[in-house]
């Protein structure tokens, strides 16, 4: 199945409209593990967008993080509004 360039224009215009907002992610990283972190959207370029993870462990500092469109539409990463 190939993905199709009219979804991921749908995923960008999403992850646009929802820039500063927080959002929980779910983050598949295979053989069935799976990280659950809440960020706020940050940045949404061409290719990819980005989401700053701030740790409640004060001893991890926030971490940026980018991740492709198809990422979402693969579902390597889910994504839901807190």
């Amino acid at each position: 199945m190939a993905l199709q360039q009219a979804d991921i224009s749908k995923v960008r215009a999403s992850v646009l409209g929802q820039l500063g907002s927080k959002v929980m992610i779910q983050l598949d990283r295979g053989r069935n593990r799976i990280d659950i972190q809440e960020g706020i959207i940050k940045g949404a370029y061409p290719s990819v967008f980005t989401i700053l993870v701030d740790d409640e462990d004060e001893q991890n500092p926030p971490q940026l993080l980018s991740f492709s469109y198809a990422d979402v539409l693969t579902r390597d990463i889910r994504m839901k509004l807190c």
